[in-house]
C-alpha cells in the first residue's frame, strides 16, 4: 500500500506542476552561482525517480521580510501604518538548516544554525551570517554555510517566505505540539501579536508561527531554535507517511508562490519518500556548537562558534572528518555534561537514586536544570550535544529512557536527562541494585 501510495503521489505532483528543468526556482541564478550547488543527479531514473541514488546536503532558509528590506516594495505597503509581511526571499535569512539525507546510513540529520552566528561572509567581512542572503542570495548563504562547516558539500537550496509557512501548515491539517509556557507578545508595528498558552494543543498555521517567532525569553533566538525543534519532531512524526506524500501535488500548490527552489519535483518527491521511509529514531536534531558573546565583547551580540565543536559534529554527523577527528577516542563519561530535568513534578528527592546510578557508573559532572515542563511518559535521554553514542550508553546504564539526538534540551550539557513516568516505575529496582 506504501508503494501504491508513492507511486501515486509522485505522478500527482508531476501532472500537478510544469515539468521544466526547475519548475518551483523563482530566482534568476548566474552560471557561477549555480556552479555553487553540485549538479549532479540525486534519484534515480525512469521507474525509480522517487529514490535517492546518494546522499544529499539541503540548504533550507525561512525568510521573514519587511517592506524596508527589499528595493521595490509592493505598492500596496507604501501608505500602511505598519509594516507587512512580503512574500520575497531577499533580505535577512531568520531561519538556517542544513539538512542531510542519507540513503547509504538510512538517516537524516538536521543542523540548526543561529541567524546571529558570527562568521566571515567573502567580500563582505565579518557578519551575523542571516547577512549572506541579503548581501548574495542563495548562492553566497551556500559558501558562506560550506565554510563555516569544514568544507561540507551543499548540492541544493530551498528558500520559503514565512508567509508560505503558515498555510504550508494548514494544509498539512495543523500539528499538535506541547508550548512550553505561556508566550504573549504584542508589535504593532509589525502587527505580530503573540498570544499562547502553555500546554499540549493543536495550533494551525498562524499559531505555529506565533510559537517559531517568539525569541523574548532568556534564551532569545536559541530558545527559538530548540521550539523548531520541537514542532519539527511534532511535524515528521504526524504527516511523514505515504497518506500525507499523497497529498504533495495539493500542499505544492498551496505554497509554490512563497517557495523559491533549485530542487526539480522529481527530487523533491524523492526527499519526500525518502523521508516516508526513514525510521524516526534515525531523524536527528542538531544545532550548530557554540556560546553567546558576553556582554561588551562585541558591539552587537552573537552566537559565537566552536571550531573544535563543529569539526567533531561534521565527523559525526555529516561525514567530514578532519585528522583530530580520527585520532578521537570515545568520550570519557566523567567529562559528560550530564543535566537532569524533571518532568514528573515530585520532590528533588526522588532524583537521588538516578543521580548515584549515574555516580556508580562513572558520571562525575551530574546536575539538576530547571523543571521540564512537557510531562513525559518515557524519560528522553538527550544527545545535545549530538553525541548520540555517549546518550546511548546512558540509556544502556538506566535501563530505561529513549534516546533522541536533538538539542531540546539544557544548553549548558552534552548529555540531558528529561525524566518522565518511567522513571517511577524503575526507582525501585535501581534503588535495589544500589544497595550493598
Amino acid at each position: 500500500m506504501s508503494g501504491i501510495a508513492m507511486v501515486s503521489a509522485t505522478a500527482g505532483a508531476l501532472l500537478a506542476v510544469s515539468l521544466t528543468s526547475t519548475p518551483l526556482q523563482q530566482a534568476q541564478l548566474s552560471p557561477k552561482d549555480e556552479a555553487v550547488f553540485d549538479s549532479d543527479r540525486i534519484s534515480g531514473g525512469v521507474l525509480r525517480f522517487s529514490e535517492l541514488t546518494r546522499p544529499v546536503n539541503l540548504l533550507v532558509m525561512g525568510m521573514s521580510v519587511l517592506p524596508p528590506d527589499i528595493q521595490n516594495p509592493p505598492e500596496e505597503t507604501k501608505n500602511l501604518k505598519y509594516l507587512p509581511q512580503v512574500n520575497s526571499f531577499d533580505g535577512l535569512s531568520d531561519v538556517m538548516l542544513l539538512v542531510k539525507f542519507d540513503p547509504e546510513t538510512k538517516k537524516i540529520n538536521m543542523l540548526s544554525i543561529p541567524r546571529d552566528t558570527r562568521t566571515e561572509i567573502e567580500g563582505y567581512g565579518v557578519k551575523k551570517i542571516n547577512a549572506a542572503n541579503l548581501e548574495g542570495g542563495p548562492a553566497l548563504t551556500a559558501k558562506t554555510v560550506s565554510n563555516l562547516l569544514g568544507g561540507a558539500g551543499i548540492d541544493r537550496y530551498i528558500r520559503i517566505n514565512v508567509l508560505g509557512v503558515g498555510k504550508l501548515i494548514d494544509a498539512l491539517g495543523g500539528v499538535t505540539v506541547y508550548v512550553p509556557k505561556d508566550m504573549k507578545y504584542q508589535d504593532d508595528s509589525q502587527h505580530l501579536y503573540i498570544n499562547l498558552k502553555a500546554g499540549k494543543q493543536h495550533l494551525n498555521g498562524d499559531q505555529t508561527l506565533q510559537l517559531l517567532r517568539f525569541r523574548h525569553d532568556e534564551l532569545g533566538d536559541i530558545g527559538r531554535i530548540q521550539r523548531q525543534q520541537m514542532v519539527m519532531r511534532a511535524l515528521m512524526d504526524q504527516t511523514l507517511n505515504p497518506a500525507t506524500v499523497a497529498q504533495l501535488p495539493k500542499v505544492l500548490d498551496v505554497v509554490k508562490d512563497h517557495i523559491d527552489t533549485n530542487l526539480t519535483v522529481e527530487e523533491l518527491v524523492a526527499l519526500m519518500g525518502f523521508g516516508v521511509r526513514t525510521n524516526r529514531s534515525n531523524m536527528q536534531m542538531l544545532m550548530l556548537p557554540g556560546r553567546f558573546s558576553e556582554k561588551g565583547e562585541f558591539g552587537a551580540s552573537y552566537w559565537l562558534p566552536s571550531k573544535n565543536g563543529i569539526a567533531k559534529l561534521m565527523a559525526q554527523h555529516f561525514g567530514l572528518e578532519s585528522e583530530e577527528e580520527q585520532l578521537a577516542t570515545t568520550t570519557d563519561p566523567s567529562s559528560l555534561r550530564v543535566a537532569i530535568q524533571d518532568s514528573t513534578g515530585g520532590d528533588r528527592s526522588n532524583l537521588r537514586p538516578l543521580i548515584r546510578a549515574l555516580e556508580k557508573s562513572g558520571y562525575r559532572n551530574i546536575y539538576v536544570a530547571k523543571a521540564w515542563g512537557e510531562p513525559l511518559d518515557v524519560t528522553h535521554i538527550v544527545a545535545q550535544q549530538g553525541d548520540g553514542d555517549s546518550a546511548e550508553s546512558i540509556r544502556n546504564t538506566l535501563g530505561f529512557g529513549e534516546v533522541r539526538v536533538e538539542s531540546t534540551g539544557n544548553l549548558g550539557s552534552d548529555i540531558s536527562i528529561q525524566v518522565g513516568q518511567d522513571w517511577l516505575q524503575q526507582k525501585s529496582i535501581l534503588e535495589n541494585s544500589l544497595t550493598p
